[in-house]
């Protein structure tokens, strides 16, 4: 069957529909499969964070041990993933701008990505701290299954003070106040 105004068969009157499918495709594959984000988390709050030693994309190395002593926020991320997109201007004015400096570190890690994507990614967003390469999922393996973003805030002890899956404003509220409050302690 073919549309009267074209000469082509009825297929292309379908051609939309995965292109209308692919945010939604997209957005599955941030969130993960299978099980939710509870069942996926492997580090809980007043769990010691475990460690990590991961290439920067500017070639250096962020090691997780030589910020004991510092307020952390480790943030898990991929370039694709909208959520992931839509948080990182917050984690810029929110976190970075208000918090950065003595006392208080943070990395962006990203998982399975290399450094000629991140680059670019970090750049879009302005993004001055340091952003980490994960390609094997390494370090993420060590606090999570599935879900990103995923964010952990990591006190002055190594003790994770906080966590969350995805990004939803109040939930990232809520971050900024404990991280407002582990400096303040």
């Amino acid at each position: 069957m073919t549309h009267p105004e074209s000469k082509g068969p009825a297929v292309r009157r379908i051609f939309p529909f995965p292109v209308l499918m692919l945010p939604l495709l997209l957005l599955t594959a941030c969130a993960g499969s299978g099980p939710g984000p509870e069942e996926t988390t492997l580090i809980h709050v007043a769990d010691p964070a475990p460690g990590f030693a991961l290439e920067l994309v500017d070639g250096g190395t962020f090691d997780l041990a030589e910020h004991h002593g510092d307020v952390v926020l480790v943030n898990f991320f991929t370039t694709w993933c909208p959520p992931c997109q839509e948080e990182m201007p917050h984690l810029k004015e929110q976190v970075w701008e208000r918090f950065g400096g003595e006392g208080f570190a943070m990395v962006s890690v990203a998982r399975e990505e290399t450094a000629d994507v991140v680059a670019p990614f970090a750049q879009k967003y302005g993004a001055a701290w340091p952003f980490a390469l994960d390609p094997e999922r390494q370090a993420f393996a060590r606090y999570a299954e599935a879900f990103i973003p995923r964010n952990f805030v990591i006190s002055r002890d190594g003790l994770v003070v906080f966590q969350s899956s995805g990004y939803e404003e109040p939930e990232f509220a809520r971050m900024v106040e404990i991280i407002e409050g582990e400096l303040a302690r």
